[in-house]
Protein backbone atom coordinates (compact mmCIF):
# COMPACT_ATOMS: atom_id res chain seq x y z
CA UNK A 1 0.00 0.00 0.00
CA UNK A 2 1.37 3.35 -1.01
CA UNK A 3 1.63 5.86 1.92
CA UNK A 4 2.92 9.04 -0.22
CA UNK A 5 0.92 11.83 0.51
CA UNK A 6 -0.91 13.06 -2.62
CA UNK A 7 0.58 16.62 -3.52
CA UNK A 8 -1.11 19.38 -3.64
CA UNK A 9 -0.82 23.06 -4.50
CA UNK A 10 0.34 25.41 -2.26
CA UNK A 11 -2.87 26.67 -0.10
CA UNK A 12 -2.66 30.60 -1.49
CA UNK A 13 -2.45 29.19 -4.75
CA UNK A 14 -5.48 27.60 -4.53
CA UNK A 15 -7.17 30.40 -2.62
CA UNK A 16 -6.27 32.69 -5.59
CA UNK A 17 -7.91 30.31 -7.61
CA UNK A 18 -11.04 30.26 -5.95
CA UNK A 19 -11.28 34.03 -5.45
CA UNK A 20 -10.75 34.41 -9.23
CA UNK A 21 -13.65 31.95 -9.66
CA UNK A 22 -15.54 33.63 -7.06
CA UNK A 23 -15.36 36.60 -8.76
CA UNK A 24 -16.63 35.29 -12.41
CA UNK A 25 -19.57 33.34 -10.15
CA UNK A 26 -20.69 36.94 -8.77
CA UNK A 27 -20.93 38.89 -12.26
CA UNK A 28 -22.74 35.77 -13.58
CA UNK A 29 -25.51 36.03 -10.52
CA UNK A 30 -25.51 39.57 -11.34
CA UNK A 31 -25.74 39.70 -14.61
CA UNK A 32 -28.86 37.41 -14.05
CA UNK A 33 -30.42 39.42 -11.34
CA UNK A 34 -29.41 42.55 -13.40
CA UNK A 35 -31.93 41.08 -16.29
CA UNK A 36 -34.50 39.72 -14.01
CA UNK A 37 -34.69 43.27 -12.84
CA UNK A 38 -35.07 45.01 -16.11
CA UNK A 39 -31.98 46.41 -16.60
CA UNK A 40 -29.86 43.78 -18.96
CA UNK A 41 -26.23 44.30 -19.00
CA UNK A 42 -26.45 43.15 -22.99
CA UNK A 43 -24.28 40.21 -23.22
CA UNK A 44 -26.09 36.75 -23.14
CA UNK A 45 -24.84 34.58 -20.56
CA UNK A 46 -22.86 37.75 -18.76
CA UNK A 47 -20.43 38.36 -17.92
CA UNK A 48 -19.69 36.01 -21.64
CA UNK A 49 -21.00 37.27 -24.72
CA UNK A 50 -22.75 33.97 -25.55
CA UNK A 51 -25.36 31.47 -26.20
CA UNK A 52 -26.09 28.51 -23.45
CA UNK A 53 -26.19 25.84 -25.62
CA UNK A 54 -24.90 22.61 -24.42
CA UNK A 55 -23.62 20.34 -27.80
CA UNK A 56 -20.86 18.30 -28.75
CA UNK A 57 -19.85 18.63 -31.98
CA UNK A 58 -17.04 16.51 -34.95
CA UNK A 59 -13.92 18.71 -33.00
CA UNK A 60 -14.72 17.10 -29.49
CA UNK A 61 -12.55 14.13 -29.73
CA UNK A 62 -9.91 16.29 -31.09
CA UNK A 63 -10.09 18.63 -28.39
CA UNK A 64 -10.53 15.36 -25.83
CA UNK A 65 -7.13 14.12 -27.62
CA UNK A 66 -5.32 17.25 -27.57
CA UNK A 67 -6.04 17.81 -24.07
CA UNK A 68 -4.88 14.78 -22.80
CA UNK A 69 -1.34 14.47 -24.74
CA UNK A 70 -0.61 17.59 -23.91
CA UNK A 71 -1.47 17.10 -20.28
CA UNK A 72 0.13 13.93 -20.04
CA UNK A 73 3.59 14.33 -22.28
CA UNK A 74 3.83 18.16 -22.64
CA UNK A 75 5.65 19.18 -19.76
CA UNK A 76 8.12 16.22 -20.40
CA UNK A 77 8.69 17.19 -24.04
CA UNK A 78 8.95 20.59 -23.49
CA UNK A 79 11.42 19.77 -21.34
CA UNK A 80 13.61 17.25 -23.60
CA UNK A 81 13.30 18.07 -27.23
CA UNK A 82 15.69 20.22 -29.20
CA UNK A 83 14.20 23.56 -28.88
CA UNK A 84 13.16 24.23 -32.72
CA UNK A 85 11.46 20.97 -33.17
CA UNK A 86 9.91 22.15 -29.44
CA UNK A 87 8.37 25.34 -31.29
CA UNK A 88 7.21 23.50 -34.73
CA UNK A 89 5.65 20.91 -32.01
CA UNK A 90 3.93 23.93 -29.90
CA UNK A 91 2.47 25.78 -32.75
CA UNK A 92 1.25 22.48 -34.65
CA UNK A 93 -0.30 21.31 -31.55
CA UNK A 94 -1.74 24.78 -30.70
CA UNK A 95 -3.11 25.02 -34.19
CA UNK A 96 -4.56 21.18 -33.51
CA UNK A 97 -6.21 22.62 -30.18
CA UNK A 98 -7.77 25.42 -31.96
CA UNK A 99 -9.16 24.27 -34.84
CA UNK A 100 -10.76 20.99 -32.51
CA UNK A 101 -12.26 23.90 -29.89
CA UNK A 102 -13.67 25.58 -33.44
CA UNK A 103 -14.94 22.42 -34.78
CA UNK A 104 -16.85 21.05 -32.06
CA UNK A 105 -19.73 23.87 -33.24
CA UNK A 106 -18.93 22.01 -36.71
CA UNK A 107 -17.30 23.90 -39.70
CA UNK A 108 -20.12 25.68 -40.65
CA UNK A 109 -20.67 27.38 -38.01
CA UNK A 110 -17.50 27.27 -36.07
CA UNK A 111 -15.32 28.21 -38.84
CA UNK A 112 -16.87 29.18 -42.37
CA UNK A 113 -19.42 31.07 -41.07
CA UNK A 114 -17.69 33.10 -38.54
CA UNK A 115 -16.89 36.01 -40.47
CA UNK A 116 -19.33 35.90 -42.83
CA UNK A 117 -22.24 37.53 -40.88
CA UNK A 118 -24.04 41.08 -41.97
CA UNK A 119 -21.46 42.18 -38.47
CA UNK A 120 -18.50 40.82 -39.72
CA UNK A 121 -15.51 41.63 -41.91
CA UNK A 122 -15.74 39.07 -45.18
CA UNK A 123 -19.06 41.06 -45.62
CA UNK A 124 -17.81 43.77 -46.90
CA UNK A 125 -14.72 42.73 -48.98
CA UNK A 126 -17.57 42.03 -52.14
CA UNK A 127 -17.80 45.86 -52.19
CA UNK A 128 -14.21 46.75 -51.78
CA UNK A 129 -13.34 47.35 -55.46
CA UNK A 130 -10.53 49.80 -55.15
CA UNK A 131 -8.40 49.45 -52.30
CA UNK A 132 -6.85 52.75 -52.49
CA UNK A 133 -10.15 54.23 -52.55
CA UNK A 134 -11.26 52.23 -49.20
CA UNK A 135 -8.29 53.77 -47.36
CA UNK A 136 -8.92 56.95 -48.36
CA UNK A 137 -12.47 56.92 -47.37
CA UNK A 138 -12.67 54.25 -44.75
CA UNK A 139 -13.37 57.23 -41.79
CA UNK A 140 -16.40 58.68 -43.52
CA UNK A 141 -17.81 55.73 -43.35
CA UNK A 142 -17.26 54.77 -39.77
CA UNK A 143 -20.30 56.66 -38.12
CA UNK A 144 -23.10 54.88 -37.90
CA UNK A 145 -26.83 55.98 -39.09
CA UNK A 146 -25.75 56.37 -42.64
CA UNK A 147 -26.43 54.79 -45.55
CA UNK A 148 -23.34 53.50 -46.45
CA UNK A 149 -22.16 52.79 -42.82
CA UNK A 150 -19.56 49.82 -42.20
CA UNK A 151 -20.45 47.15 -40.95
CA UNK A 152 -19.92 47.00 -37.28
CA UNK A 153 -16.73 45.22 -36.85
CA UNK A 154 -15.45 46.77 -39.61
CA UNK A 155 -16.14 50.04 -38.36
CA UNK A 156 -14.89 49.13 -35.32
CA UNK A 157 -11.61 49.10 -35.93
CA UNK A 158 -8.93 50.56 -38.72
CA UNK A 159 -8.63 49.73 -42.03
CA UNK A 160 -5.81 47.42 -41.52
CA UNK A 161 -8.36 44.60 -40.33
CA UNK A 162 -10.53 44.74 -43.76
CA UNK A 163 -7.53 44.69 -45.64
CA UNK A 164 -5.84 41.85 -44.43
CA UNK A 165 -9.04 39.91 -45.53
CA UNK A 166 -9.34 41.75 -49.42
CA UNK A 167 -6.34 40.56 -49.94
CA UNK A 168 -7.09 37.53 -49.00
CA UNK A 169 -9.50 37.04 -51.20
CA UNK A 170 -7.66 38.66 -53.91
CA UNK A 171 -5.35 36.38 -53.86
CA UNK A 172 -8.27 33.68 -54.71
CA UNK A 173 -8.63 32.03 -50.79
CA UNK A 174 -12.18 33.70 -50.71
CA UNK A 175 -15.02 33.06 -48.53
CA UNK A 176 -15.40 32.14 -44.66
CA UNK A 177 -13.10 28.77 -44.96
CA UNK A 178 -10.10 30.50 -45.84
CA UNK A 179 -10.65 33.26 -43.53
CA UNK A 180 -11.01 30.99 -40.61
CA UNK A 181 -8.04 28.72 -41.12
CA UNK A 182 -5.99 32.24 -41.85
CA UNK A 183 -6.94 33.37 -38.21
CA UNK A 184 -6.15 29.46 -36.99
CA UNK A 185 -3.13 29.75 -38.49
CA UNK A 186 -1.98 33.00 -37.05
CA UNK A 187 -3.28 32.76 -33.84
CA UNK A 188 -1.50 29.76 -33.06
CA UNK A 189 2.12 31.85 -33.80
CA UNK A 190 1.46 32.84 -29.93
CA UNK A 191 2.56 29.13 -29.44
CA UNK A 192 5.99 30.28 -30.29
CA UNK A 193 6.23 33.73 -30.19
CA UNK A 194 5.71 33.78 -26.39
CA UNK A 195 8.01 31.22 -24.83
CA UNK A 196 10.65 32.28 -27.85
CA UNK A 197 10.46 35.89 -26.58
CA UNK A 198 10.63 34.28 -22.26
CA UNK A 199 13.74 32.44 -23.68
CA UNK A 200 15.56 35.45 -25.33
CA UNK A 201 15.13 37.87 -22.40
CA UNK A 202 15.10 34.96 -19.51
CA UNK A 203 16.35 31.57 -19.34
CA UNK A 204 15.49 28.45 -21.56
CA UNK A 205 13.83 26.69 -18.45
CA UNK A 206 11.61 29.28 -17.90
CA UNK A 207 10.78 29.37 -22.14
CA UNK A 208 9.79 25.36 -21.65
CA UNK A 209 7.82 25.59 -18.74
CA UNK A 210 5.49 28.18 -21.32
CA UNK A 211 5.00 26.10 -23.62
CA UNK A 212 2.17 23.62 -22.75
CA UNK A 213 0.27 26.50 -21.10
CA UNK A 214 0.17 28.57 -24.35
CA UNK A 215 -0.80 25.21 -26.31
CA UNK A 216 -3.58 24.91 -24.39
CA UNK A 217 -4.41 28.38 -24.01
CA UNK A 218 -8.42 28.58 -22.95
CA UNK A 219 -8.51 31.90 -24.95
CA UNK A 220 -8.38 29.30 -27.92
CA UNK A 221 -12.21 29.56 -27.55
CA UNK A 222 -12.39 32.80 -28.81
CA UNK A 223 -9.08 32.32 -31.04
CA UNK A 224 -10.85 30.18 -33.58
CA UNK A 225 -12.77 31.78 -35.35
CA UNK A 226 -11.97 35.57 -34.88
CA UNK A 227 -9.91 38.36 -36.07
CA UNK A 228 -8.73 39.03 -32.88
CA UNK A 229 -6.91 35.82 -32.65
CA UNK A 230 -5.41 37.06 -35.73
CA UNK A 231 -4.12 40.31 -33.87
CA UNK A 232 -3.03 37.95 -31.04
CA UNK A 233 -0.93 36.08 -33.25
CA UNK A 234 0.69 39.09 -35.52
CA UNK A 235 1.42 41.43 -32.20
CA UNK A 236 2.83 38.66 -30.32
CA UNK A 237 5.19 38.04 -33.64
CA UNK A 238 5.86 41.51 -33.47
CA UNK A 239 7.33 41.17 -29.57
CA UNK A 240 9.46 38.43 -30.56
CA UNK A 241 11.07 39.81 -33.62
CA UNK A 242 11.87 43.12 -31.04
CA UNK A 243 13.04 40.68 -28.73
CA UNK A 244 15.22 39.04 -30.92
CA UNK A 245 16.84 42.48 -32.34
CA UNK A 246 17.49 43.93 -29.08
CA UNK A 247 19.07 41.06 -27.84
CA UNK A 248 20.56 39.68 -30.60
CA UNK A 249 21.81 42.95 -31.84
CA UNK A 250 20.24 42.34 -35.39
CA UNK A 251 18.39 44.96 -36.67
CA UNK A 252 16.45 42.63 -39.19
CA UNK A 253 14.43 41.95 -36.39
CA UNK A 254 14.13 44.69 -34.47
CA UNK A 255 12.76 46.42 -37.86
CA UNK A 256 9.87 43.54 -38.42
CA UNK A 257 9.29 43.75 -34.61
CA UNK A 258 8.37 47.48 -35.37
CA UNK A 259 6.60 47.04 -38.32
CA UNK A 260 4.35 44.19 -37.37
CA UNK A 261 3.61 46.18 -34.06
CA UNK A 262 2.78 49.39 -36.38
CA UNK A 263 0.68 47.02 -38.58
CA UNK A 264 -1.27 45.79 -35.25
CA UNK A 265 -2.09 49.44 -34.31
CA UNK A 266 -4.07 49.42 -37.85
CA UNK A 267 -5.80 46.18 -36.92
CA UNK A 268 -7.50 47.27 -33.68
CA UNK A 269 -7.25 51.06 -32.25
CA UNK A 270 -6.80 49.28 -28.44
CA UNK A 271 -3.55 47.52 -30.03
CA UNK A 272 -1.45 50.79 -28.94
CA UNK A 273 -1.36 49.23 -25.42
CA UNK A 274 1.09 46.86 -26.26
CA UNK A 275 2.94 49.55 -25.77
CA UNK A 276 4.47 48.45 -22.02
CA UNK A 277 4.66 44.83 -23.05
CA UNK A 278 7.48 46.37 -25.92
CA UNK A 279 8.57 48.60 -23.44
CA UNK A 280 9.40 45.57 -20.75
CA UNK A 281 11.11 44.14 -23.74
CA UNK A 282 13.41 46.75 -23.39
CA UNK A 283 13.76 46.85 -20.31
CA UNK A 284 14.93 43.14 -19.99
CA UNK A 285 17.25 43.61 -22.36
CA UNK A 286 19.65 45.77 -20.18
CA UNK A 287 22.60 47.07 -21.54
CA UNK A 288 21.48 45.80 -25.29
CA UNK A 289 18.54 47.87 -25.88
CA UNK A 290 20.60 50.21 -28.66
CA UNK A 291 19.24 48.03 -31.65
CA UNK A 292 15.80 49.23 -30.33
CA UNK A 293 15.75 52.08 -32.82
CA UNK A 294 15.42 50.10 -35.52
CA UNK A 295 12.38 49.26 -34.77
CA UNK A 296 11.13 53.11 -35.27
CA UNK A 297 12.68 52.01 -39.26
CA UNK A 298 10.38 49.37 -39.23
CA UNK A 299 6.91 51.26 -37.60
CA UNK A 300 7.49 54.82 -39.71
CA UNK A 301 6.90 53.28 -43.06
CA UNK A 302 3.80 51.37 -42.02
CA UNK A 303 2.08 54.33 -40.58
CA UNK A 304 3.38 56.60 -43.03
CA UNK A 305 1.77 54.23 -46.01
CA UNK A 306 -1.35 54.16 -44.29
CA UNK A 307 -1.36 57.79 -44.05
CA UNK A 308 -0.74 58.59 -47.32
CA UNK A 309 -3.35 56.41 -48.73
CA UNK A 310 -5.35 58.38 -46.69
CA UNK A 311 -6.18 57.28 -43.27
CA UNK A 312 -5.47 59.19 -40.19
CA UNK A 313 -5.04 57.69 -37.05
CA UNK A 314 -6.46 59.96 -34.51
CA UNK A 315 -9.34 60.81 -36.74
CA UNK A 316 -10.54 57.41 -37.04
CA UNK A 317 -10.28 56.99 -33.37
CA UNK A 318 -12.31 59.71 -32.37
CA UNK A 319 -14.95 58.46 -34.86
CA UNK A 320 -14.67 54.81 -33.36
CA UNK A 321 -15.41 56.42 -29.91
CA UNK A 322 -18.59 58.03 -31.18
CA UNK A 323 -19.65 54.93 -32.94
CA UNK A 324 -18.89 52.80 -30.04
CA UNK A 325 -21.77 54.91 -27.97
CA UNK A 326 -24.06 54.51 -30.69
CA UNK A 327 -24.16 51.18 -30.04
CA UNK A 328 -24.96 48.80 -26.62
CA UNK A 329 -21.74 50.25 -25.50
CA UNK A 330 -24.54 53.06 -24.21
CA UNK A 331 -26.89 50.80 -22.58
CA UNK A 332 -23.79 48.66 -20.99
CA UNK A 333 -23.27 50.04 -17.08
CA UNK A 334 -19.71 50.99 -16.21
CA UNK A 335 -20.73 50.12 -12.96
CA UNK A 336 -21.13 46.41 -14.20
CA UNK A 337 -18.26 46.04 -16.53
CA UNK A 338 -15.95 47.72 -14.95
CA UNK A 339 -14.95 44.12 -12.61
CA UNK A 340 -17.18 42.02 -14.40
CA UNK A 341 -14.53 42.39 -17.54
CA UNK A 342 -11.91 40.89 -15.21
CA UNK A 343 -14.20 38.03 -13.80
CA UNK A 344 -13.72 36.94 -17.70
CA UNK A 345 -10.24 36.87 -17.95
CA UNK A 346 -10.73 33.83 -15.31
CA UNK A 347 -11.73 31.53 -17.84
CA UNK A 348 -10.45 33.32 -21.17
CA UNK A 349 -6.85 33.31 -19.65
CA UNK A 350 -7.63 29.96 -17.28
CA UNK A 351 -7.88 29.51 -13.34
CA UNK A 352 -3.77 29.60 -13.54
CA UNK A 353 -3.69 33.42 -14.36
CA UNK A 354 -4.57 33.39 -10.57
CA UNK A 355 -1.28 31.70 -9.79
CA UNK A 356 0.93 33.55 -11.97
CA UNK A 357 -0.42 36.46 -10.51
CA UNK A 358 -0.44 35.67 -7.33
CA UNK A 359 3.41 34.79 -7.63
CA UNK A 360 4.07 37.33 -9.86
CA UNK A 361 3.79 40.45 -7.89
CA UNK A 362 5.62 39.41 -5.19
CA UNK A 363 8.44 38.25 -7.07
CA UNK A 364 8.59 41.98 -8.69
CA UNK A 365 8.85 43.63 -5.25
CA UNK A 366 11.35 41.08 -4.23
CA UNK A 367 13.26 42.16 -7.21
CA UNK A 368 12.92 45.71 -7.06
CA UNK A 369 13.43 45.51 -3.56
CA UNK A 370 16.43 44.15 -3.99
CA UNK A 371 18.02 46.45 -6.37
CA UNK A 372 17.17 49.45 -4.95
CA UNK A 373 18.68 48.39 -1.42
CA UNK A 374 21.56 46.69 -3.77
CA UNK A 375 21.95 49.16 -6.57
CA UNK A 376 23.84 48.69 -9.58
CA UNK A 377 26.28 46.20 -8.49
CA UNK A 378 23.13 43.69 -7.27
CA UNK A 379 24.41 40.11 -7.98
CA UNK A 380 21.88 39.22 -11.25
CA UNK A 381 23.68 41.48 -14.12
CA UNK A 382 21.26 39.99 -16.58
CA UNK A 383 17.83 41.61 -15.67
CA UNK A 384 16.03 39.49 -17.89
CA UNK A 385 17.18 35.90 -15.86
CA UNK A 386 15.31 36.76 -12.91
CA UNK A 387 12.55 39.18 -14.66
CA UNK A 388 10.94 37.36 -17.14
CA UNK A 389 8.62 35.67 -15.86
CA UNK A 390 6.81 38.56 -13.75
CA UNK A 391 7.81 41.18 -15.89
CA UNK A 392 5.72 40.12 -18.94
CA UNK A 393 2.66 39.17 -16.76
CA UNK A 394 2.92 42.23 -14.83
CA UNK A 395 3.12 44.70 -18.17
CA UNK A 396 0.15 42.22 -19.64
CA UNK A 397 -1.77 43.05 -16.56
CA UNK A 398 -1.38 46.87 -16.82
CA UNK A 399 -2.66 47.11 -20.31
CA UNK A 400 -5.83 44.87 -19.15
CA UNK A 401 -6.20 47.15 -16.33
CA UNK A 402 -5.33 50.21 -18.53
CA UNK A 403 -8.38 48.93 -21.15
CA UNK A 404 -11.11 48.05 -18.44
CA UNK A 405 -10.83 51.52 -16.64
CA UNK A 406 -10.61 53.35 -20.26
CA UNK A 407 -14.43 52.21 -20.66
CA UNK A 408 -13.87 50.92 -24.63
CA UNK A 409 -13.81 47.40 -23.43
CA UNK A 410 -17.46 46.42 -21.49
CA UNK A 411 -17.87 43.20 -22.70
CA UNK A 412 -16.66 40.52 -25.55
CA UNK A 413 -13.53 40.85 -23.73
CA UNK A 414 -12.78 37.65 -23.99
CA UNK A 415 -11.79 38.13 -27.51
CA UNK A 416 -10.86 41.86 -27.50
CA UNK A 417 -8.25 41.20 -24.76
CA UNK A 418 -6.22 37.93 -26.40
CA UNK A 419 -3.50 39.91 -27.64
CA UNK A 420 -2.90 41.04 -24.14
CA UNK A 421 -4.27 37.60 -22.18
CA UNK A 422 -1.39 35.54 -24.04
CA UNK A 423 1.49 37.23 -22.14
CA UNK A 424 0.20 36.50 -18.83
CA UNK A 425 1.04 32.72 -19.80
CA UNK A 426 4.76 34.20 -19.73
CA UNK A 427 4.70 33.32 -16.00
CA UNK A 428 4.40 30.10 -15.90
CA UNK A 429 7.93 29.13 -15.02
CA UNK A 430 6.25 30.31 -11.45
CA UNK A 431 4.86 27.92 -10.46
CA UNK A 432 6.24 24.97 -8.85
CA UNK A 433 6.97 22.32 -11.69
CA UNK A 434 5.51 19.79 -9.10
CA UNK A 435 2.04 21.92 -9.77
CA UNK A 436 1.84 22.21 -13.51
CA UNK A 437 0.15 19.53 -15.05
CA UNK A 438 -2.71 20.28 -12.01
CA UNK A 439 -3.02 23.52 -13.71
CA UNK A 440 -2.50 22.08 -16.78
CA UNK A 441 -5.42 19.87 -16.41
CA UNK A 442 -7.48 23.02 -15.02
CA UNK A 443 -6.87 24.68 -17.71
CA UNK A 444 -7.77 22.31 -20.51
CA UNK A 445 -11.19 21.52 -18.51
CA UNK A 446 -12.26 25.42 -18.62
CA UNK A 447 -11.59 25.79 -22.25
CA UNK A 448 -13.55 22.37 -22.88
CA UNK A 449 -16.31 23.19 -20.87
CA UNK A 450 -16.80 26.27 -22.16
CA UNK A 451 -17.08 25.34 -25.86
CA UNK A 452 -19.16 22.43 -25.19
CA UNK A 453 -21.79 24.23 -22.77
CA UNK A 454 -21.91 27.38 -24.49
CA UNK A 455 -22.36 28.63 -28.13
CA UNK A 456 -19.79 31.76 -28.38
CA UNK A 457 -21.11 34.25 -30.93
CA UNK A 458 -19.68 37.88 -31.66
Amino acid sequence: MNDTPRHRPPRADLIAVAAAFGLFAVASVTGGLLYLWGRPVHATSAPLFAQWLPHVGPGTPLALLVAALVWWRGPALAARLAWRGLLAVSYATAVAWTLSLALVDGWQRGVAGRLTTTYEYLHEVPGVTDIPAMLAGFSGRILGLQPDSWTTHVSGHPPGALLVFVVLDRIGLSGGGWAGVLCILVAALVAVAVPHTVRLLGTDEAARAVVPFVVLFPGAVWSGVSADGLFAGVTATGVALLAYGVIRGRALGAVGGGALLAFGCYLSYGLVLMAPVALAVVVLAGRRWRTVGWAFVGAVPVAAAFTVAGFWWPTGYDLVIERYYQGLASDRAYAYWVWADLAVVVVAAGPVVAVILRRAVPAGWRAVSRRHRNGVRTADRRPGVVHASWLLPLAATAVILAADLSGYSKAEVERIWLPFMVWLMAGAALIPPADRRGWLAAQAAVALTINHLLLTVW
